[in-house]
């Protein structure tokens, strides 16, 4: 049966943005629950500054505790640069990541760097990890287009997409960050890639702004992608995108490839639990576009009779 393989990012990307702080034992219950329905690489959070994203504070408190509890589980932690790295591997990191956007002013945006200066880190950051022995994935971020430039073009995403690579990123995962990109310029660009990476090297990182997400994966699918990065209930999204929905969820993800004779290894079932504790943390309803269905569908518990 075909494999498709699904990096969780709601610890991270999911969590990043929201308002009310989330205690490092509520990220751990929501990291469990994922774990126990089935998923096998996480990646649970990013080791940025403080200031910057107070949300992601406790890196170095919950990457240990989460590879104490959890050891064949694949965990991943974002950096932004060596610094970041040096955190991360002090506290046990095994994989890290490197965001790299394609255009100039998504980079001084999101991290205060030109398009040359954050390209030229990102490439010394993966570097330094291959050196110490570490898994690395990089992101390539406003892949198909940036909220401030417009239409990323096509020739500047296979440039920096084939630096990545070269630079010794283990996965090159591209980031679809407002959700702008339609089915046909998925496989356009998935087929221009080809000259300059693998397929099996490549991830996508999609999101649902305009309702396109699965559409997205499935022209994946086509082109021979089988990586993929979700979010649990669809948790996430980028700040810059106005009306943005969120991630990708894992759950339309998991349902698609299963109703299409693919294997995930994640039971839908585990999912809704997951969703519903982090519904009880962010304190509103999350749930991807089929959550309902399943949920309906979901067997009522059994009743015990009272003698």
């Amino acid at each position: 049966m075909d494999q498709i393989q699904i990096t969780e990012v709601a610890a991270r990307d999911g969590l990043q943005n929201q308002p009310s702080l989330i205690s490092t034992q509520d990220k751990l219950g929501l990291i469990g629950r994922l774990v126990a329905a089935g998923v096998e690489s996480i990646e649970a959070t990013s080791f940025v500054s403080p200031k910057a994203v107070p949300q992601m504070a406790d890196a170095g408190e919950l990457l240990p505790l989460v590879a104490q509890r959890w050891p064949r589980l694949r965990a991943s932690a974002l950096v932004p640069n060596l610094r970041g790295l040096e955190r991360a591997h002090a506290a046990g990191a095994k994989e890290i990541a490197v965001v790299l956007s394609a255009t100039e002013t998504m980079n001084r945006k999101n991290i205060n760097m030109g398009l040359a200066e954050a390209l030229d880190t990102s490439e010394q950051t993966l570097s330094h990890a291959r050196s110490l022995g570490l898994r690395t994935r990089a992101y390539v971020a406003v892949a198909f287009e940036c909220p401030f430039e417009g239409p990323t073009p096509q020739s500047v995403l296979v440039r920096l997409a084939g630096r990545m690579h070269a630079a010794g990123a283990h996965e090159v995962v591209l980031a679809d960050t407002i959700g702008a990109a339609a089915p046909a310029q998925v496989r356009e660009r998935l087929q221009a890639l080809r000259d300059v990476l693998p397929l099996h090297a490549l991830a996508l990182h999609l999101h649902d702004t305009r309702g396109l997400g699965a559409a997205n994966a499935w022209a994946g699918i086509e082109a021979g992608v089988r990586r993929f990065d979700t979010s649990v209930g669809g948790i996430g999204g980028c700040p810059f995108a106005p009306g943005a929905a969120g991630n990708l969820a894992t759950e339309d993800l998991v349902l698609m490839a299963e109703r299409s004779g693919m294997a995930t290894g994640i039971h839908l079932d585990g999912l809704l639990d997951a969703i519903g504790f982090a519904e009880g943390l962010l304190g509103r309803p999350l749930g991807g576009r089929s959550s309902a269905w399943l949920r309906c569908s979901r067997p009522a518990p059994a009743v015990q009779a009272v003698a």
